[in-house]
């Protein structure tokens, strides 16, 4: 992850926050999501979708039906009366293959216009290149194939080393898969083989992984989930082996739609084109040759909001911008949690970049669990660690972060389910002695800059050394030499101190 990101210097100031917004007209739902916050990684104030179907008659009659256009209009209306209460700074409201394709589409942009919305119309390139930078946004060393799947078209897009390369818009949108493959055994998987082969994307994807874009591959994770009892129920970097998605395809349709509508949390919006999709996305990895899938909750949208981005705003990490963030919303003090990382550093000077990165977030939000009940301190952490809506970090990642957390606020050396599952125990150890060190770090300042700025923390010989200014002497409290003992005893070392000045 290092070689492409930047943990921005805390000396930096980061832009004003902006409330901005998208309205996504897409062929399958239309959607408003509000943003707040950092440019390079905005909380979602809002999210909110209706199914109008734009797309479904598309392949039938060439337009879109009277029904979807009725429940388009509804939703744009409220939609952009929601926006205006929220004071948004900017509104972009955008459309895709279903308003671009349908002999009647000029007539929906006619309905938004009277509600006061300019709408751009995506071209097929244009969609293609915004689902490649969502990816990019949320899994910012992603190297493999993009697939976006909409309700009216598929785009597929080379990402590798921070960009996007060569991209492809077919279509192969969900709500026209049941004609495809009604003409025949086969009928989908020859024509997917054709515009693969005609476009030059034929085993394009030979070893690499295949990021699932789109709501009906992201309820295909969901199931998945669900049918193996996977204990993070977090969809970004979900990954499955291609010969997971050959057994899904075999298992929606022994369950039934009935049964699969009772699935937590997967959109039943979604059930009635989840075999299609499926169907597709077996077909697709073949003549691709991926190797697993992996699942993005970012797309089009947080690839829009990354694309109007300066290439250093690109750079930054979003893991540390939103842990940032939630340090300066949620914690005591300014900057905290960067000085508690600088000054427990010394100690874990072999960590890795992906480690360092992951400490360095485990510092942000050391503070987290301050205003929680002290009995549930620890439980705060943990949950923020495993359920925060973070992106650049993984299963494994989340199981560190919250172990450290769990450690730091007091859950003591246990690895409280499931993080045990999540990640191997030497890298929670590792983990752990993270916690231990922030404890300290946390107890001896007080949460407050100027101790740990002249104080510092080293292994000298057998001992691990606490350099006092001879002024801070009275910091070391019973507490504070408790918690130092506890770090020296976990690292195999004799607890010292040394006052200066």
């Amino acid at each position: 992850m290092s070689t492409l990101l930047q943990r921005r210097p805390r000396t930096q100031a980061a832009a004003s926050p902006r409330r901005t917004a998208i309205i996504d007209i897409g062929s399958n739902s239309i959607r408003l999501v509000v943003y707040d916050g950092a440019a390079r990684l905005p909380a979602i104030l809002f999210n909110e979708k209706v199914m109008a179907g734009l797309g479904r008659s598309l392949a039938e009659t060439g337009t879109i039906g009277e029904e979807s256009l009725t429940l388009a209009t509804a939703a744009l209306a409220r939609f952009s009366s929601l926006a205006r209460e929220m004071e948004v700074d900017s509104l972009r409201t955008v459309a895709t293959a279903a308003v671009r394709e349908a002999r009647n589409g000029a007539r929906l942009l006619d309905i938004a216009g009277a509600l006061g919305l300019t709408v751009e119309l995506l071209s097929g390139e244009a969609e293609a290149l915004a689902a490649g930078y969502g990816v990019l946004s949320g899994i910012p060393e992603a190297d493999g194939i993009v697939g976006d799947l909409g309700g009216g078209s598929l785009e597929l897009v080379r990402v590798v080393a921070g960009t996007v390369t060569d991209r492809v818009s077919f279509p192969l949108g969900v709500l026209r898969l049941e004609a495809i493959r009604a003409q025949g055994k086969g009928s989908l998987d020859k024509l997917v083989a054709r515009l693969l082969a005609e476009s030059g994307w034929t085993r394009r994807g030979d070893g690499l992984p295949f990021y699932l874009v789109g709501g009906s591959w992201r309820a295909l994770a969901r199931l998945d989930m669900h049918l193996t009892g996977y204990p993070l129920p977090v969809i970004h970097e979900y990954a499955m082996p291609a010969a997971t998605v050959t057994r899904l395809q075999r298992t929606i349709a022994q369950l039934g739609k009935s049964r699969i509508r009772s699935v937590p949390n997967l959109s039943s919006g979604r059930v009635a084109t989840l075999e299609h999709a499926a169907a597709l996305l077996g077909v697709l990895i073949k003549h691709l040759g991926s190797s697993e899938t992996v699942a993005s909750a970012f797309g089009l949208r947080e690839g829009l909001l990354y694309g109007e981005l300066s290439i250093e705003e690109r750079r930054e990490d979003p893991l540390i911008v939103a842990t940032r963030d939630e340090a300066r919303r949620s914690g005591r003090f300014p900057e905290h949690g960067d000085l508690l990382h600088d000054w427990i550093a010394p100690l874990f000077d072999d960590d890795p970049a992906d480690q360092v990165r992951l400490r360095h977030a485990a510092c942000l939000l050391a503070d987290v669990g301050w205003r929680a009940n002290p009995e549930f301190r620890a439980e705060r952490g943990l949950e923020i660690a495993l359920h925060g809506n973070w992106v650049g970090i993984d299963a494994r990642g989340r199981a560190l972060l919250a172990q450290a957390l769990f450690t730091s606020l007091g859950g003591g050396l246990e690895s409280p389910a499931p993080i045990g599952q999540l990640a191997p125990p030497d890298l929670l150890e590792r983990a752990r002695l993270w916690g231990l060190a922030m404890r300290l770090g946390q107890r001896l300042s007080g949460g407050v800059a100027g101790p740990l700025r002249r104080a510092r923390v080293a292994v000298a010989g057998e001992r691990l050394m606490l350099h006092l200014h001879a002024d801070d002497a009275a910091l070391y409290g019973e507490a504070v030499e408790k918690r130092h003992r506890a770090l020296a005893g976990a690292l195999g070392l004799t607890a010292d101190i040394a006052l200066t000045g």
